[in-house]
């Protein structure tokens, strides 16, 4: 019975219990079953065609995936007719449309909110907005070309074209987030051509790699085997009050935990774009063999080394390229963990899909600085929850959110900017005690 096709006419029933068990885990490790709208789909093969990654469909593997389904996907009916082979039943009529461990009320208030924001048209994009991005990026680029090529390559105006080089680069880092979310053009397809335009030629990374694990953040939040952001505990951190109390009761010591808010500074922002993402992007194209990826990759080497070489040498361009990537490095770390680390870090508790991201997600308070600084990330509550909304309508909806999370009881953490990155430190230090006193005493 488990394996036949559902007879025309007639649907299979199941209960929450028999989903629950096809988790891709336990008995049945092969199975992968999910719920969308009532409906129950067995992913088990399709995981490995889906576009979005086979990890990120696989993390709702056994649970209601609806407002997951309906935040990531633009053209949600065309999806439908590719999922329609993979219907093998419904809900039984005595199972409520979701499980028991999620909070009936909240779903059903997010989801007239997301009503709200489509009537609304918050998810339609200002495409001069993204237009006038894209220029200034442009614009910075040629500038920094401009000053070693007019005022030579003596050390103030390298190190005046390499800060414009690195602010290049994290603009473009946060440009490319938003056609990577297909928050730019309603088609699909559209955002995916540019996304590999802009993280290809002008940032020297693949489309495909970042794909791979953002959208695998986004699904499940601080959740530790689910989110690859997270993937650094435990071999260089321990994050989250129950993780580090967890490995300290475990006995494992990877690191001296108790000191990672110092050497944080050291292996954190500096490190991991120069020295890890440099070469591991190179391996993932290759070993994935995303040769349209890698071309577009190349075309940013080859640009970069032939514009500057001229002037500055092999020593100096390789020079300056590393430097480049020290700045991105420090940009993107701080902005990108100062809304994370602080929050709720654990495995997946399978609740709904409001409270998973606000439990994992952070504000950090308005200003044009802030905006620009951080690509909208200051918005990062409102992003999870709408991750196709386009950031300069992030704050239209950032009242009704706080409203929704008034009316739950749900805290909405808005910040400055210094506290939010202060916050960072001083979550690892308190992960760090928590770490050596249960290493010690438990």
């Amino acid at each position: 019975m488990e394996g036949s096709e559902p007879v025309r006419g007639e649907m299979r029933r199941f209960t929450w219990e028999e989903i629950g068990q096809r988790n891709g885990r336990g008995s049945a490790p092969q199975e992968r079953w999910l719920v969308i709208d009532r409906k129950v789909y067995d992913i088990s093969r399709f995981c490995r065609r889906h576009p979005g990654g086979s990890r990120v469909i696989s993390h709702y593997a056994g649970q209601d995936a609806t407002d997951p389904f309906i935040a990531f996907h633009l053209d949600k009916a065309l999806v439908r007719k590719y999922m329609n082979p993979l219907l093998i039943g419904e809900l039984a009529p005595d199972q409520p449309s979701f499980e028991p461990s999620k909070n009936k009320k909240l779903v059903e208030d997010f989801r007239e909110l997301r009503a709200t924001v489509e009537r609304m048209g918050l998810l339609q994009p200002n495409h001069a907005f993204f237009i006038l991005y894209l220029c200034h990026i442009l614009v910075l680029d040629v500038a920094a070309w401009l000053i070693i090529w007019y005022f030579g390559a003596s050390l103030v105006p390298f190190l005046f074209s390499a800060v414009l080089l690195g602010t290049v680069q994290a603009q473009a880092g946060w440009l490319q987030h938003d056609f990577g979310h297909l928050s730019v053009f309603s088609k699909s397809r559209w955002n995916h051509w540019v996304h590999k335009f802009v993280i290809g030629h002008l940032k020297g990374a693949p489309a495909s790699w970042w794909n791979h694990l953002h959208f695998q953040h986004h699904a499940k939040p601080n959740c530790f085997r689910k989110d690859p952001d997270v993937n650094m505990h435990p071999l260089f951190f321990a994050l989250g009050k129950t993780l580090s109390v967890e490995l300290g009761v475990q006995k494992k010591k990877f690191m001296p935990y108790n000191h990672q808010h110092k050497y944080f500074f050291i292996i954190g922002p500096p490190a991991l774009v120069p020295l890890y993402f440099q070469w591991y992007i190179f391996y993932f194209a290759v070993q994935r063999k995303q040769w349209v990826d890698l071309a577009w990759m190349l075309s940013f080497y080859i640009r970069f080394y032939l514009t500057y070489l001229p002037f500055l040498g092999v020593k100096g361009t390789l020079g300056l390229h590393l430097l480049v990537r020290f700045i991105e490095s420090n940009w993107f770390v701080w902005v990108t963990q100062m809304n994370h680390i602080p929050m709720h870090i654990d495995y997946d508790k399978n609740v709904d899909w409001f409270s998973t991201q606000l439990q994992a997600t952070c504000n950090v308070q308005q200003s044009l600085f802030n905006d620009w600084f951080s690509g909208h990330l200051n918005f990062q509550i409102e992003h999870h929850l709408f991750p196709t909304m386009p950031r300069h309508n992030y704050w239209k909806v950032a009242p009704l959110v706080k409203s929704l999370c008034a009316k739950h009881g749900i805290e909405y953490q808005c910040k400055p900017l210094l506290t939010a990155f202060a916050d960072i430190v001083h979550s690892l230090k308190d992960s760090g005690e928590l770490w050596l006193d249960a290493y010690l005493h438990k």
